[in-house]
């Protein structure tokens, strides 16, 4: 199944890959100065502090249940 909006998508970024012959240097140029262009458009959040890092321990865990027993 062929979705509409990623197939739009796809197109846009194929003519602009095209326009600098696949060049990456040249395409990432190019972004570049069009986000700078849109910078009044764009949302830049100041990262935030954790406040509490025990939920980021306790993924890293193994559960109880597969845990082996020496």
């Amino acid at each position: 199944m062929k979705d509409p909006i990623v197939e739009e998508v796809r197109k846009h970024r194929m003519e602009h890959t095209n326009r600098f012959d696949g060049d990456l240097h040249r395409i990432c140029e190019d972004l570049r100065k069009t986000e700078k262009g849109l910078s009044d458009r764009v949302v830049k959040r100041s990262p935030r502090k954790l406040t509490d890092h025990a939920p980021l321990f306790r993924v890293a865990e193994e559960p109880s249940e597969y845990r082996v027993e020496d």
